[in-house]
């Protein structure tokens, strides 16, 4: 009898506790959450990463010297440790970014609504493109990292894998994304917050990330590189009206980082540094006020690097990019006429020379900024902006190097990669530290050196050491 009133009172308690469950469960709330969603999710999360000015995840403009600081200095002087910088900005893109877009892929190929399958593959090969952008800022930042076991919620110590066999791997999941999209039907009719689903604007982000990807390699492997990056050119960007543009609104919470960080949250902790300032005056560029603000007296001044310096009597940002609704582009058809020139200049298949297309990326980059045509002719004719005389006996790394970073103005990431490749302008390490040179990668995150010690003390030793002057497999000068 009293096993009968186990039995009855046991079944009752699962009975109960399933009824109690179903009570506590919303019918409304959804399960699983739809493709669109996660890839509008990490769109803004990747570009935001990429725009933002906070010392928490986006030093690049201050290690390139576009920028400096006043009170605060630290990350100016090269220092990732006290914020926990390296291990930021590895989270965002790893964590709201790679997994968010995982998770789109895995939702797509479920989706019992896409009756079309041409659909699901362009949706497929969108996300692709943007995970294959993402990976390429995780190894130029930090060289090798976890890549084919990565993203495995089972699997918190993943193996690195190496940069240069990551990047033989982003070019063949390129050429696939292209090749879907191009075969594909319509890719996302919402969700996608840079190019709105269409599959021929995709179709050129992918091939001017493979041209720029084909740059960066370019003195490892030319041969590799000249392929790869005559195959793209002919589906690149043409004009700025292919520019992979993310456009902010005027109302938090999707109002421009920078505005965020420097505006709304009413800091003075930035202003131009001087390094930009003298190039800028130097040369009489045009974009100088378009850059940067003037000081308290009427002046631009830009700040020494590494050190405390007056906010009032150094020029800021312009108000071009503190507005709330400034837009943010990841890559822009500027970019493609500097690459252009680079490929000339080093004797690749390119429809025009070196000098044409250097004429027509700082013209673009003007134009880009407010400038004018007239504006751009005036700065060109100058001798020391002429391709064919800037510079006595310079060559084209400096001319183009020095003309694509000042275009590269607020963007700091790319900024910093095109220094690390061609290693102009020639930018001076602050001065009296133990480091003698701008940093060449970030060091991997603290919590790796813990929690995954020893695939991270692999990765370490295989890169030549987990260090800020550490150069990537593409760095060779």
């Amino acid at each position: 009898m009293k096993k009968i009133l186990i039995v009855i009172f046991t079944i009752t308690l699962l009975v109960g506790c399933k009824k109690f469950e179903e009570l506590n469960t919303n019918p409304k709330l959804a399960t699983e959450v739809p493709a669109k969603f996660l890839v509008s999710s990490a769109q803004k999360n990747l570009v935001d990463v990429m725009t933002s000015s906070n010392v928490n995840t986006n030093i690049f403009r201050l290690w390139t010297q576009q920028w400096t600081q006043t009170t605060y200095f630290d990350e100016s002087r090269y220092d990732l440790i006290t914020r926990g910088i390296a291990a930021n900005f590895w989270g965002v893109l790893y964590r709201d970014v790679l997994r968010d877009l995982a998770a789109a892929k895995d939702a797509v190929k479920k989706d019992a609504l896409i009756t079309d399958e041409s659909v699901r593959a362009s949706q497929i090969a969108t996300i692709e493109v943007m995970e294959v952008y993402t990976w390429h800022v995780l190894v130029n930042t930090f060289g090798n990292v976890p890549y084919t076991k990565a993203l495995d919620i089972n699997n918190p110590t993943p193996a690195y894998d190496d940069a240069q066999a990551i990047y033989t791997d982003l070019f063949k999941r390129l050429d696939a994304a292209v090749t879907a999209l191009k075969a594909g039907g319509a890719s996302f009719s919402s969700g996608d917050l840079i190019y709105d689903g269409n599959n021929a604007s995709w179709v050129k982000f992918a091939s001017t990330l493979q041209m720029r990807m084909a740059l960066c390699i370019a003195d490892a492997d030319g041969a590799t590189a000249k392929t790869k990056f005559e195959a793209a050119v002919a589906d690149a960007f043409t004009s700025s009206a292919d520019n992979a543009t993310f456009n902010y609104l005027v109302s938090p919470p999707n109002t421009n980082p920078i505005w965020v960080d420097l505006v709304q949250s009413g800091r003075k902790d930035f202003i131009a540094s001087q390094t930009l300032v003298q190039m800028l005056d130097s040369l009489n560029d045009p974009r100088l006020p378009l850059y940067i603000t003037k000081n308290a007296s009427g002046n631009y001044t830009g700040g020494v690097n590494g050190t405390g310096n007056s906010y009032k009597n150094n020029s800021k940002p312009s108000t071009t990019i503190t507005a709330p609704d400034a837009s943010s582009t990841l890559i822009s058809y500027t970019d493609v006429e500097f690459m252009l020139a680079e490929g000339a200049a080093r004797g690749w298949a390119v429809t025009g020379t070196a000098a044409d297309h250097y004429n027509a990326g700082v013209t673009e980059s003007i134009l880009e900024w407010g400038g004018t045509a007239a504006d751009a002719a005036t700065y060109l004719a100058q001798s020391t902006v002429d391709y064919s005389s800037a510079g006595s006996g310079a060559s084209w790394k400096e001319k183009i190097g020095n003309q694509k970073w000042l275009a590269l103005y607020n963007h700091g990431f790319d900024s910093w990669t095109e220094w690390r490749r061609l290693d102009f302008p020639v930018l001076n390490a602050v001065s009296g530290l133990t480091l003698a040179d701008i940093p060449t990668r970030f060091t991997y995150p603290i919590n790796e050196q813990t929690i995954n010690s020893k695939n991270y003390g692999s990765a370490s030793s295989t890169i030549g050491g987990d260090k800020l002057t550490t150069k990537l497999f593409w760095d060779k000068n």
